[in-house]
């Protein structure tokens, strides 16, 4: 479930292969913007996508045969329920900035110290941060509450009545203490919220629920299914991907671009530029922490580079445009930071810049692929943060969607990270209904769920274009610096 639309896949167990698979509704949810900077979306709108997807797969498949269910949602998002088990507002989804003074206050409360050696994070604009917001402007919405729910709970609490939530989830609202491997009380206690708000916990992979009465009614799915998955949607593609051991790397460029790499290591970035949670095959016994990236200006540059300059054709024909220019773009430069705040820039905007553009030279060719090489510069600077706090990233696996579709940026990334690029016929829904079959039983290790998973290409860096891309980035990196300099 995600901010643009819910997917709905069957996977057959033995093959390990997707057999069917909804996608609702046919355009973008919508996302209500109220006032800058708010990004909201009603939960019961995602509940009727779900169940749009499980019918359309109803009328080819008995869904009385359903094993075991995942569910696999959009990161960070608050949904408050009241008692009865109602939402109470619109859910204040990922994107929304408005929490940002409410976690930067909690963080001075807290110490630095704190944050680094416990929650390994600071409570930023992330969930809990979110529900500070609603105590202090919308009290009696926030006196009715009884339940902080993320996205993905919200969902489970549907097919199931079970409010819970998962300790990967706890950490991901940045309510998790590291070092003593429960709740981080204190992050709670700083920004206002009752304990009994936050649910009980429940395994991010392995019986956590029961498919109840009500849904069998509306859905088809035998009651008693187990739901045995549960995962934000970039620890989940980095499952989806196999990427559960240390030094292993995923990356995806859809909306925003993530790069999500796995270590045994609780560290922080003392610069808060990225982002430690639980990986989902995180115990204690075995940690796994995911080391998460996020580039917020990636697809929508993407989209809004092709919407500008070449609305009449698509991807495949932009990316036969963009291989008319050489490396570097014959000198054009674009920074695709134009999505909202940078984390990996200090939670700063420094806005989308263009720069190097000669009208005499230069056409839409030289501006797309700009676009392009700048998201892969993007990466490359981001990939930097991630190696100072001790990721290995020589090998990255991605799935082959979205700009992972283009040739040209694969080429690209992999030739400016030094890094090559492995990619696998997979998504996120298939990834959940894997897990919910491991959380399940049906099979009996992680090496039998991803047996049928195989690398359909693999790409290396280009020695070619090793030095264009090189003086590329350079360029790329003097412009934010300049940009950065400007802001302070």
């Amino acid at each position: 479930m995600g901010s643009s639309s819910v997917k709905v896949s069957l996977m057959d167990v033995p093959s390990g292969r997707k057999v069917g698979s909804a996608v609702f509704p046919a355009s973008e949810m919508p996302i209500a913007a109220p006032r800058e900077g708010w990004a909201e979306q009603a939960p019961q709108m995602w509940w009727e996508y779900v169940c749009a997807g499980i019918r359309e797969l109803s009328r080819r498949f008995d869904m009385g045969e359903v094993a075991a269910v995942g569910v696999t949602y959009q990161m960070h998002g608050l949904v408050c329920l009241d008692g009865r088990g109602e939402a109470l507002r619109p859910a204040i989804i990922w994107c929304d900035s408005r929490a940002v003074p409410y976690g930067e206050r909690a963080a001075r409360e807290l110490g630095e110290s704190y944050c680094l050696e416990h929650t390994l994070n600071e409570p930023g604009n992330f969930t809990a941060a979110k529900m500070a917001w609603v105590r202090e402007h919308e009290p009696e919405t926030f006196a009715r509450t009884r339940h902080l729910l993320l996205p993905g709970d919200y969902v489970v609490y549907r097919l199931t009545g079970d409010i819970s939530t998962t300790p990967g989830g706890l950490s991901e609202q940045i309510l998790w203490d590291f070092r003593e491997g429960t709740t981080a009380w204190p992050v709670a206690d700083a920004l206002g919220i009752p304990h009994g708000m936050i649910p009980d916990l429940r395994p991010s992979i392995g019986v956590q629920a029961r498919v109840s009465a009500a849904a069998e009614a509306q859905l088809g799915i035998r009651r008693g299914t187990p739901v045995s998955y549960r995962a934000g949607d970039q620890p989940n593609n980095a499952f989806s991907l196999h990427v559960t051991e240390c030094g292993e790397v995923a990356a995806t460029a859809g909306t925003s671009g993530v790069v999500y790499g796995v270590t045994s290591s609780a560290a922080a970035d003392p610069a808060m530029r990225v982002n430690t949670f639980l990986h989902v095959n995180h115990t204690a016994a075995a940690p796994r922490y995911g080391v998460l990236l996020c580039i917020n200006g990636v697809g929508i540059l993407n989209a809004w580079a092709r919407r500008m300059w070449a609305p009449e054709i698509g991807y495949a024909e932009i990316n036969a445009l963009c291989e008319q220019v050489p490396a570097g773009s014959d000198g054009v430069t674009l920074l695709p930071f134009g999505n909202g705040a940078e984390r990996m820039l200090g939670n700063r905007y420094t806005g989308v810049t263009l720069t190097g553009v000669d009208l005499n030279r230069h056409d839409r060719r030289h501006l797309l692929r700009a676009a392009q090489e700048g998201v892969a510069c993007a990466f490359r600077y981001g990939m930097e943060v991630m190696r100072g706090v001790g990721l290995d990233l020589s090998v990255i696996r991605a799935g082959r969607a979205n700009l992972f579709l283009s040739p040209l940026f694969r080429r690209t990334l992999a030739s400016l990270c030094g890094a090559s690029i492995e990619l696998y016929d997979t998504d996120g829904s298939l990834g959940a209904a894997r897990g919910a079959a491991l959380g399940a039983g049906l099979y009996a290790d992680r090496r039998e769920a991803f047996a049928s998973l195989e690398c359909v290409e693999r790409v290396d860096p280009d020695p070619g274009s090793a030095a264009l891309l090189e003086a590329c980035y350079r360029r790329w990196r003097g412009e934010l610096e300049s940009r950065l300099k400007t802001q302070k």
